[in-house]
C-alpha cells in the first residue's frame, strides 16, 4: 500500500512539475475584449492576393542559378521592377500551422494550443481573413479550415484536394501547386458567366488566398537541393504569372489589386522545418501591386551585414527584412479592414507607396491596435493629438514599443513568483526521494511532530488567503500549497537521528548541457563510419529506395511486411524465453529491426552498436562484483529475470551503485540525444510505413523510433539490477533523484518567443534573452 502511495503522491508532483511550464513560460499570449482599429483614410487596394509558398526558404528563390538566370524570373522582374522585397523572419516552431498564424494573424501562435490540436483553431484569435469582406483560397486541407472555422460568419471559403493527394512518394508533388492554379483560374473564368460571384468580386475588401505545398511536399521528400524542388519553385513562379495576367485581365486592370507573395517557413538542407536554424526561419518576401512601393536604388549602404544581398545580386535594389507577424497589418493597411485584434506585428512603411498623410493614420492605427491590448492588460491609454505626419509616426513608433514592453510585463507577471514555489515543491520532492533512500539503508528514529504540523497548517492558511486576495486560477493554488505537504515530509524525517553512511552527489549539468553542445558527448565507433562508404552500400538503390525514386509510390507488400514487423517487434520478446541473455537477445534484435525500418542512412548501425554496448556494460559490471567479493560471477544463460528475489540476499547501498545509476542516465542521453536533434523527425524515417501525409500516424512512428533506444538502456538496467542483487526501489530512486535535479536544472532553461525577436529590429520588438527551441521542448 505505501508503494502505491508513493507511486501515486510521485506522479503527482511530476504531472504538476510539467503543467507549470505551460502556466509560468507558455502562458497565451492572447487577450479578448479590444475595440477593433481601423484606418480611416480610403486605403490603395480593394483587393489582396496572399500567395504562400509552404516550406520555400529566401536563398532557394533569391539566389540565381550558375549562367546567372533565376530559377524565378517573373518574381525576380517584379523584385528588380515593380515591388519591394525583404526577407520574413519567422519564429520557432517553424512548422505551418504557427507561421500562417503569424502571417494571417499577426502574432506568434498561442504556445498553449500545442495540447489542443493541429489542425484547426485551438484557441480564438483574430486575423485578416476574418476582417475581410470575403476570402477565398485553395489549398492544403491541413491549413484551410482552421482560418474558416475561427472566422465570425460564413465568409471564408475553402476549396482543398483530397488529402489523399499529399503523397510524398507517387508522383511529382508539384502536381498539387497545378491543381491550385488550375482552380482559381476556373474560378475566375466561372465568374464571367456567373452575374451574382462577380457581384461579390467587385466588392472591396475581398481576399484571395493560395497555399502552395508542392515545394514544401518535394524538399521532404527529395531534399531542398534536389532537381524536384527546384523546379517546383519555377512551376511556382509561371503560375504566379498566369495568374496575375488572370486577375488583372478579370478586373480590366484598374490598379486596384495587391499581390504579396511568401512562405510559412524554410527547411534545412535535409528536409526537415521545426527548430531555429536560418535556412528555416529565413524566407521570402515580395510585394507588388496597389499601394506597394515600387523597387528603389538604395542611396547609402543598406544596414544588413549577412551578406545575402550580395550572394543574390541584389544589392542595387532595397531590401526591406520584416517579422513574420508584421505582413497581417501590412495588409489589411493594404485593403482598408480592421488590424487584427491580437496582432503584435509593427506595420513595415517601406512596403507602402501612399501620401505621408495615409503612413502617419496607419501606424497611429497600428500603435491604438497594440495599445488596445495593452489597455486590456491594466493601462489606462493616453490622448493622442494629430501632429506633423513625420513626428506621428516616430511618437507611433515609440507607442508600440512602450505597448509591446507593457505586454510582456504582464503577461510574465506571475512568471517569479510560479516558478520559485514548483521549484521550491519540486526540491521538496527530490530532497525527500534522498532521505527515502537514506532511510532504506540506516537506522531512524521518528520524533514528534506536533509543532511542525501546526506550523504546516498555519503557512497553508496564510498562502491560501494570500491567493483568495489575489483571485488566482485553480492551478495557482496547486502550485503553491503542494510544496507544504511534502516540506512537511521533508523535516519530519530530517530531524530523525541515523548513521550515516558513505555517499557522494553525482553532478547533472553535463547531462544537460549536452542538450545544447553535443561536444560534451562522447563519441564512439568513428571507424565504422566508413563502412558504408568502402562497401558502396550507400549508394546502392533497394526495394522500396528505387520505387521511391521512380515515384511509382510505396509497394503494397513492402508497406504489409514494414507494418507486420512493426508489430511483431512488441510481441515476440514476450514469447522468448525469460533467461537473461535469450530475453535481452530478444528484445535488442526486435527493437533492431523495427529502427531500421525507421532509418534513413548511417544511423541504422546505431541499435547493433547500442546493444553490444550494453552487453559489455552488464558484462563490465559482473566483473566488478567479483573483483570486490561481493559475490561470484554467474552466466546471463543461467540467471532468469522470472526468479524470485530472495530478500536476505539483497545487499546495502554502496557508492558503486550511485555510479551505476549515474551511469544510466549519462547513457540514457548520450546515446538518444543525437538522435532527437536533426534528422530523427524527418518524413522519410517513415516512407517504409507510409508516404500519404498524416501527422499524427507518423509522429507515432518518428516518436517510437526515437523511445527505441530508451528501452534498450532501461532493459539493460534491469538486467544490471538483477545481477548486482540490489534492491530495484533503491536503483529507481537514485535515478528519480538524478532526473529530477536534471528536470530543475532543464526547468530554468526554457524561455518563449511570442514577441518579435529584437535581432531584427531592437527598437521595437521585445522578446525573451533565449529564443525556446521546439526541438529540445519535445
Amino acid at each position: 500500500m505505501r508503494v502505491v502511495t508513493f507511486f501515486l503522491v510521485g506522479l503527482a508532483v511530476h504531472v504538476v512539475f510539467f503543467l507549470s511550464i505551460f502556466d509560468i513560460y507558455f502562458t497565451s499570449p492572447l487577450v479578448h475584449g479590444m475595440t477593433p482599429q481601423k484606418v480611416s483614410l480610403a486605403p490603395p487596394a480593394s483587393r489582396i492576393v496572399l500567395l504562400v509558398a509552404d516550406g520555400l526558404r529566401a536563398d532557394s528563390l533569391f539566389s540565381l542559378l550558375p549562367n546567372g538566370s533565376s530559377r524565378a524570373p517573373y518574381l525576380r522582374s517584379v523584385m528588380e521592377d515593380r515591388g519591394t522585397w525583404g526577407v520574413s523572419h519567422t519564429h520557432v516552431p517553424t512548422e505551418s500551422r504557427p507561421g500562417h498564424v503569424a502571417l494571417i494573424a499577426g502574432f506568434y501562435e498561442d504556445v498553449s494550443a500545442v495540447a489542443k490540436g493541429w489542425k484547426e483553431n485551438p484557441v480564438e484569435f483574430d486575423s485578416v481573413f476574418n476582417e475581410s469582406r470575403h476570402t477565398w483560397s485553395w489549398g492544403s486541407p491541413d491549413i484551410l479550415p482552421m482560418f474558416a472555422k475561427g472566422a465570425s460568419g460564413d465568409h471564408v471559403y475553402t476549396h482543398t484536394y483530397p488529402a489523399v493527394e499529399e503523397d510524398f512518394a507517387s508522383t511529382d508533388a508539384s502536381r498539387l501547386d497545378t491543381w491550385v492554379f488550375t482552380q482559381v483560374k476556373a474560378f475566375f473564368q466561372s465568374a464571367r458567366s456567373n452575374s451574382s460571384l462577380k457581384d461579390i468580386l467587385q466588392e472591396d475588401q475581398n481576399v484571395f488566398f493560395l497555399h502552395l505545398l508542392g515545394i514544401d511536399t518535394n524538399g521532404h521528400a527529395h531534399r531542398p537541393q534536389s532537381r524536384e524542388y527546384q523546379e517546383n519553385i519555377g512551376l511556382v513562379d509561371s503560375g504566379v504569372e498566369e495568374l496575375v495576367s488572370v486577375i488583372e485581365d478579370f478586373y480590366h486592370h484598374d490598379g486596384r489589386t495587391a499581390y504579396v507573395f511568401t512562405s510559412d517557413h524554410g527547411m534545412t538542407n535535409w528536409g526537415s522545418h521545426g527548430a531555429g536554424h536560418a535556412s528555416e526561419t529565413l524566407t521570402p518576401l515580395v510585394a507588388w501591386g496597389a499601394g506597394v512601393q515600387v523597387a528603389q536604388r538604395p542611396l547609402e549602404p543598406q544596414q544588413y551585414t549577412d551578406g545575402y544581398q550580395q550572394d543574390w545580386h541584389l544589392e542595387k535594389f532595397r531590401r526591406v527584412d520584416v517579422n513574420q507577424a508584421d505582413i497581417a497589418p501590412l495588409m489589411a493597411s493594404l485593403i482598408g479592414v480592421p488590424f487584427p485584434l491580437n496582432s503584435v506585428g509593427m506595420l513595415p512603411l517601406l512596403y507602402l507607396d501612399n501620401s505621408g498623410r495615409f503612413k502617419a493614420e496607419s501606424m497611429y492605427t497600428n500603435a491604438m491596435q497594440m495599445l488596445e491590448q495593452f489597455k486590456v492588460q491594466q493601462y489606462e491609454s493616453i490622448l493622442f493629438e494629430y501632429v506633423e505626419p513625420s513626428s506621428q509616426i516616430t511618437l507611433c513608433k515609440s507607442m508600440i514599443t512602450e505597448a509591446l514592453e507593457g505586454l510582456v510585463y504582464y503577461h510574465t507577471y506571475d512568471r517569479f513568483f510560479l516558478g520559485c514555489s514548483v521549484v521550491l515543491g519540486f526540491v521538496g520532492w527530490t530532497s525527500y526521494v534522498v532521505l527515502l533512500i537514506l532511510k532504506t539503508h540506516a537506522s531512524l528514529r521518528r520524533p514528534p511532530g506536533l509543532t511542525l504540523t501546526r506550523l504546516c497548517v498555519c503557512v497553508t492558511v496564510v498562502i491560501s488567503v494570500f491567493l483568495v486576495i489575489q483571485k488566482s486560477p485553480l492551478t495557482y493554488y496547486i502550485y503553491c500549497l503542494l510544496p507544504v505537504p511534502i516540506w512537511y515530509s521533508v523535516f519530519r524525517e530530517v530531524s530523525s537521528a541515523f548513521r550515516p553512511i558513505d555517499l557522494k552527489c553525482c553532478l547533472c549539468c553535463p547531462q544537460v548541457v549536452s542538450f545544447f553542445h553535443r561536444a560534451m558527448l562522447t563519441v564512439g565507433l568513428a571507424a565504422l563510419s566508413l563502412w558504408p562508404i568502402l562497401t558502396g552500400i550507400y549508394s546502392q538503390a533497394k526495394v522500396i529506395v528505387f520505387s521511391l525514386e521512380q515515384k511509382q509510390g510505396l509497394p503494397l507488400i513492402n508497406q504489409v511486411i514494414s507494418w507486420t514487423t512493426l508489430a511483431s517487434s512488441m510481441v515476440v520478446p514476450l514469447l522468448s524465453s525469460t533467461r537473461l541473455f535469450h530475453r535481452l537477445l530478444s528484445v535488442f534484435l526486435s527493437l533492431s529491426a523495427t529502427f531500421l525500418l525507421l532509418s534513413t542512412g548511417s544511423e541504422a548501425l546505431f541499435p547493433p552498436m547500442l546493444s553490444w554496448l550494453m552487453f559489455v556494460w552488464i558484462n563490465m559490471e559482473q566483473e566488478a562484483m567479483q573483483a570486490q567479493g561481493t559475490s561470484s560471477r554467474q552466466e546471463l544463460s543461467t540467471m532468469d529475470f522470472a526468479d524470485n528475489i530472495d530478500i536476505t540476499r539483497i545487499r546495502q547501498l554502496k557508492l558503486d551503485d550511485i555510479r551505476r545509476s549515474y551511469f544510466f542516465v549519462s547513457l540514457f542521453i548520450s546515446f538518444t540525444v543525437a538522435i532527437i536533434y536533426k534528422k530523427s523527425f524527418d518524413p522519410a524515417s517513415v516512407y517504409c510505413f507510409l508516404t500519404v501525409f498524416n501527422p499524427f500516424i507518423m509522429g507515432g512512428l518518428m516518436m517510437w523510433k526515437v523511445i527505441i533506444p530508451f528501452v534498450i538502456v532501461m532493459c539493460t538496467f534491469e538486467t544490471i539490477q538483477v545481477t548486482t542483487q540490489l534492491s530495484s526501489r533503491s536503483l529507481f530512486l537514485i535515478v528519480l533523484v538524478i532526473s529530477d535535479l536534471m528536470a530543475l536544472v532543464s526547468h530554468f532553461l526554457l524561455a518563449n518567443s511570442v514577441y518579435a525577436c529584437p535581432s531584427l529590429c531592437p527598437s521595437v520588438c521585445v522578446c525573451e534573452s533565449v529564443c525556446f527551441d521546439v526541438t529540445f521542448c519535445i
